[in-house]
């Protein structure tokens, strides 16, 4: 019973992200605008985020090398993060925790890296093509 609890709640979420994002994209094809990065306005460099609305809408319409120009590192990344959301979800339905592993941990830990790494090289002269 609590497991069906769980599930239902996961699946509410889960549908009020993907008509939250379906909103989103059928608003930005229809006006243009996106959501702005508040750290590129502040300091007119470009966050590790900065792409991933053009980067997902690219991927929607299976333009991957788009979406690879958009935020290459978030692309590269996706995959890693999408497992480990399937991961915790499913934990989270059977025991109702979403503790981490020391496994998942150590991926967290590496992708947070490489997303700060990422956000200084391209910020470097040289790198403006990662934009």
């Amino acid at each position: 019973m609590i497991m069906k609890k769980r599930a239902k709640s996961v699946l509410l979420v889960l549908g009020a992200i993907l008509t939250a994002g379906a909103l989103y994209v059928v608003f930005n094809a229809a006006t243009g605008i996106g959501i702005p990065c508040v750290f590129h306005a502040l300091t007119g460099l470009s966050c590790p985020g900065c792409g991933i609305s053009r980067m997902l809408i690219s991927i929607l319409k299976l333009d991957f090398a788009g979406a690879f120009r958009y935020n290459a590192a978030i692309f590269i990344l996706l995959p890693v993060f999408i497992i480990l959301a399937i991961q915790l979800t499913v934990r989270y339905i059977k025991t109702g925790s979403i503790a981490l592993s020391k496994y998942q941990t150590a991926a967290v830990s590496a992708m947070i890296v490489l997303l700060i790494l990422f956000a200084v090289i391209r910020n470097l002269a040289g790198f403006e093509y990662l934009r």
